[in-house]
């Protein structure tokens, strides 16, 4: 690449993040057959994958617990990461899938994850985890905090710049889990589906911090995960507040530089009542 500074260009070498389309397929026994269904295609940073789609499949409401999932594993050549750009999720024989939720476009962006959703209704995937009404409590201070220790934890992006990141925060401050990808919807696909796998789910005592603005799809799977708390380093969306209170989930967006916006569930922050 060339770089230009001011009215001087160099040639130099520099570190990009990959991008790459990953394939989800599902296998699925359905009325006495096996089903092989094509349910997305995404653009991703390779790595974490069975994450990614363990995640997706959750958030999309196809797959509802860690015990409906009997495999997972790349096919097809690999990449230069060594891993194939397909991945084929195997239910256990005999899980229920509601096939009206696979009806989307099964090419996503890694900036959107939500294109070709069929209406707004659809993305209303009914959670398996209601939210407690007005826990946990958060302290001010500690969201306050949470930039600071996401951008030390980010390990790619101090090589590449390109990265979205999504972590969970345990309510003393602690890392839990942290993803980067090139797209902010996968990033917290890996974060669900790493609690997923490990069967860790509903978060109810965690609060997701993602680098990027607050989508409302990334509220939608916030509310799937039974995750209280979602923070965003940008802004929300207004249909990502909706949902939010709809559902009761604290939406917090700006959060950086020792100040955030409450936008939904502001009993669940203590020291919100003034200028937090």
């Amino acid at each position: 690449m060339a770089r230009v500074t001011g009215a001087f260009a160099t040639s130099a070498r520099d570190v990009l993040a990959v991008e790459e389309p990953l394939e989800i397929r599902l296998h699925v026994e359905h009325d006495g057959r096996l089903v092989r269904r094509a349910v997305s295609v995404t653009m991703r940073t390779p790595g974490d994958d069975a994450e990614l789609a363990a995640g997706f499949l959750f958030t999309e409401g196809i797959v509802r617990s860690r015990q409906a999932i009997a495999d997972i594993r790349h096919c097809g050549p690999a990449n230069a990461a060594g891993a194939g750009n397909t991945i084929r999720v195997e239910l256990v024989p005999g899980t229920p899938v509601d096939f009206a939720r696979l009806e989307r476009h099964t090419y996503t962006t890694s900036s959107c994850g939500v294109c070709g959703k069929t209406s707004i209704e659809a993305l209303e995937a009914t959670s398996c985890f209601a939210l407690a009404a007005d826990e946990p409590i958060v302290d001010a201070t500690l969201v306050h905090r949470l930039p600071v220790l996401l951008r030390e934890a980010q390990r790619v992006f101090d090589r590449t710049g390109g990265l979205h990141a999504s972590a969970l925060f345990d309510l003393d401050g602690g890392l839990t889990v942290l993803r980067e990808d090139v797209g902010r919807h996968n990033a917290v696909d890996k974060v669900i589906g790493a609690r997923l796998l490990a069967d860790r789910l509903p978060a109810r005592d965690a609060i997701l911090l993602v680098s990027g603005r607050a989508s409302f799809e990334l509220v939608q799977k916030a509310v799937m995960a039974g995750i209280p708390v979602l923070a965003a380093v940008g802004a929300p969306s207004s249909l990502a507040v909706e949902l939010a209170a709809r559902a009761g989930l604290t939406l917090l967006g700006f959060v950086r530089d020792g100040r955030f916006n409450v936008y939904s569930g502001a009993a669940r922050v203590r020291g919100a009542e003034g200028d937090a």
